[in-house]
């Protein structure tokens, strides 16, 4: 059997459930207080830009890589039989789009 407590244990022991339940509370007021609720929110979405962001990044590198590897050899010449066709559309189009602006104007 166990031994019986005293009351100066059953005190302490009342003393210190006390003071443990007084933390909890306010552990639960700091975080169900607004400011809390807000600055978390703001973490989530600052959190979520920042992998979007990050995410997006990448994706543009890879493609931009990949546009590269196809307009320039290993050793980074470019490939004329590649960047002079596409830089003939290139003019082409802007050609074309100076003409269609000179049109509409008269």
């Amino acid at each position: 059997m166990s031994e019986a407590r005293t009351p100066a244990q059953i005190e302490a022991d009342i003393v210190r459930r006390r003071e443990q339940l007084a933390v909890t509370l306010d552990e639960i007021g700091i975080r169900m207080h607004p400011k809390t609720i807000i600055g978390d929110a703001k973490a989530k979405v600052a959190s979520t830009v920042d992998q979007t962001a990050g995410r997006a990044y990448v994706a543009v590198n890879r493609v931009v890589s990949d546009v590269k590897a196809r307009f320039t050899h290993e050793d980074g010449a470019p490939r004329l039989e590649r960047v002079v066709p596409v830089a003939l559309v290139a003019v082409a189009v802007v050609g074309l789009l100076a003409a269609s602006s000179r049109k509409g104007k008269r």
